[in-house]
């Protein structure tokens, strides 16, 4: 074993997913950003940690559930981390809450954005929501009485419900102490109030707020002695046997419905819930007391992430902009296929526009020259122009061929439909190989041009998603290189054929070779500064987490070669340890644009070799998905990447944090030098502000 294999070198997963959340509310916190934007940082965490609760902790529960004693590098056992989670989660959400009501809820009061609460409704205020519970919401309430005829409801997921205390007997002499009702998701969480009647430009009532004031207009004749919201969250980790299977997309649609009703996990209530009551609430979703979270407001803050949209106050949200385009796509109707040909094309998403993309694909759709086209799809959306655009292509008579993977988490249903669409229209649809989701960025054009048949392909570092290419830092190429795109091809054989895997010109591909060649390009640097010359590796991802990875980096340090990480979320190894990782720093970037990219420079003796990747450095990653790392050949758009998805975020001393060794994130500041923001730096150089005409 290694020096770094040592479970002391290694930090925990699931506490480090907390410290990211902590570095996402602290954007919250910070009054300089936007208000309207803030409050949306504070549902962005809430969906965090819904997401955590249903596969993180739910994961950690059947762990302990079925007496596992697996443990990770980091050699806690599920009941130790369990136990090491119970304050850091508790303590993030009343932090939540506390800035909710004591600094978000006034600030945007004095912007005349009100939550109106209950025991401050006027009499007019009054009668406009009775009106509204009369006619908007008490048509779609079902109340369920308990007694013995009506056992406690099975309830959904995530869902706002509200456990009424009554008193009295109703029509048929039952007298039952206690009632639930499952407010319908169709419902909006904030209603809007009309400003003349809020008082105020943007008046919001929350719907808790309308069913604790109305409740008892659903129990007639009897007296409520009290009404208190509730949420459960479950374990919403789907399981399908891919072995056992015979059609993966029927048994997923099977297994869907069922995640709404997964083992609870978690238990909100409103905090002046009586503590018979919660334990009532307890028992019926078979949870413990540290199980219990007892929030000051709404138990569902993700659903007021729509309340920035209904109000129009561009003062309060992040300026908007334009993504650029690079100059030989400008021109209108710019042919892509002429332009690819000149050379290779990079789009840095969101400073560059996503809409090469779509033309790419809608120009192949339409050419008649066109003869297949081949597409990964692992998240795209809904309504997707590019799967519009593929449709439209197989109507027309070409091979197209799209790998969907149905098991991209919470994106199952829709990537359902599309494939049931394509098939319709003749498409190839395969759902990639069992055991191992499809996660690479791939799309393929074959094209007829002067006789013989040529290759075009994208590659990418984010999914083929319009609307978040407005939101996510990624990368993007376009290019019709021969060798570059016979791997691509050779990667779609392999998807939707059998075989043994090809050995590839230039890309690194999981589960094959990508562990390997990072781990080779990880020990030349060593090497290099074991025999005195300069090494340098400077590493992005969303994640750090294999430990032979991490052993690697421990030994480089070790060798002297200078390691620069920038890891959004969760990273297990340990920097700056004596005799371990003196030489490494690891850094975050938060801010306006979610950061996506997977880059990886090493200095290989001053040949500056650049990838750009879909996988991050993990497990999951290197062995268990289909992963695609591809070179960047053109020495232009290498220093590109460098400077724009590296350098420039190794410089940001107002947006980024650093890690200390026992993995606890402090925010950098610009005390001396000039400030620099990764973020709005590239917005400010390839981006423009939208026409006042």
């Amino acid at each position: 074993m290694s020096k770094g294999s040592s479970p002391q070198n290694f930090l925990n997963r699931e506490l480090g997913l907390l410290e990211f959340n902590r570095r996402v509310l602290a954007q919250a916190e910070d009054a300089a950003v936007p208000l309207l934007e803030r409050l949306k940082y504070l549902c962005i965490v809430s969906s965090n940690l819904d997401e955590f609760f249903e596969i993180r902790v739910a994961g950690l529960k059947e762990q302990i559930k079925l007496g596992g004693i697996a443990t990770g590098p980091d050699g806690l056992e599920a009941t130790q981390v369990m136990k090491r989670l119970f304050e850091p989660m508790h303590q993030l959400i009343a932090r939540q809450y506390q800035l909710f009501n004591k600094e978000l809820v006034p600030a945007l009061a004095t912007q005349g954005i009100r939550f109106l609460r209950r025991t401050h409704w006027s009499e007019v205020q009054q009668a406009w929501v009775k009106d509204f519970f009369l006619r908007e919401v008490m048509p779609v309430l079902t109340p369920i009485g308990l007694d013995p005829a009506h056992p406690f409801p099975r309830v959904l997921n995530k869902s706002l419900n509200f456990a009424v205390e009554l008193q009295g007997k109703d029509a048929f002499g039952r007298n039952s102490a206690k009632a639930i009702v499952q407010a319908p998701r169709v419902l909006p969480r904030a209603i809007p109030m009309p400003p003349d009647i809020a008082g105020c430009p943007h008046g919001f009532v929350f719907l808790s707020s309308i069913l604790h004031a109305h409740v008892g207009e659903l129990f007639s004749g009897m007296a409520v002695q009290g009404c208190y919201q509730f949420r459960v969250t479950r374990n919403s980790d789907l399981f399908v046997d891919e072995e056992e299977v015979k059609n993966l997309r029927i048994s997923l649609q099977g297994e869907l419905p069922q995640r709404h009703f997964g083992d609870a996990v978690r238990l909100e209530v409103a905090d002046n819930c009586p503590p018979e009551l919660a334990e009532f609430l307890l028992l019926q979703f078979e949870l413990d007391a540290g199980d219990l979270y007892r929030v000051h407001g709404p138990v569902n803050l993700v659903r007021l992430m729509g309340i920035p949209d209904k109000v129009d106050r561009a003062d309060l949200k992040f300026a908007p902009f334009v993504p650029g385009v690079p100059p030989l796509l400008r021109k209108k109707g710019a042919d892509m296929f002429k332009v690819v040909r000149k050379g290779d094309v990079l789009l840095h998403h969101p400073y560059q526009s996503f809409k090469p993309v779509i033309d790419f694909i809608q120009q192949a759709a339409a050419d008649p020259e066109v003869v297949a086209i081949k597409q990964t799809v692992y998240r795209t959306g809904t309504d997707s122009e590019l799967m519009e655009s593929l449709i439209a292509a197989a109507k027309r008579g070409k091979e197209v061929t799209v790998v969907v993977e149905l098991l991209a988490r919470f994106d199952e249903e829709a990537n359902i439909n599309w494939a049931a669409r394509l098939e319709q229209v003749g498409a190839h649809v395969v759902y990639g190989v069992v055991a191992h989701k499809t996660h690479a960025k791939l799309l393929m054009v074959v094209r007829r041009e002067e006789g013989k048949l040529r290759r075009y392909a994208h590659l990418g570092t984010g999914n083929y998603h319009p609307r978040t290419a407005r939101l996510y830092t990624d990368f993007g190429l376009f290019t019709c290189n021969e060798d570059m795109c016979a791997d691509v091809n050779e990667v779609f054989v392999q998807l939707t054929g059998l075989g043994k895997a090809s050995q590839l010109r230039h890309l690194w591909q999981s589960p094959f070779t990508l562990h390997s060649k990072v781990l080779e390009a990880i020990r030349n640097e060593t090497a290099l500064a074991n025999a005195g010359k300069r090494a340098h590796i400077i590493a992005k991802m969303n994640a750090l987490l294999e430990p032979q990875t991490i052993n690697a980096l421990y030994e480089a340090s070790q060798a002297g070669v200078r390691i620069d990480l920038v890891v959004r979320g969760v990273c297990a190894l340990r920097p700056g340890v004596k005799g371990l990782s003196e030489n490494i720093r690891v850094r975050s970037l938060i801010g306006r644009f979610l950061e996506h990219s997977r880059i990886f420079y090493f200095h290989r003796d001053g040949k500056d070799d650049v990838y750009l990747a879909s996988a991050d450095w993990m497990d999951r990653n290197f062995f268990r998905r289909i992963e695609t790392c591809f070179p960047i050949l053109d020495k232009k758009l290498k220093k590109r990447v460098l400077d724009e998805g590296l350098k420039i975020n190794l410089q940001d001393n107002l947006q980024a944090w650093e890690m200390d060794l026992n993995g606890f994130w402090h925010r950098k500041h610009s005390a001396r030098g000039k400030p620099v923001s990764a973020q709005a730096t590239l917005l400010a150089l390839m981006a423009s502000e939208p026409s006042q005409e």
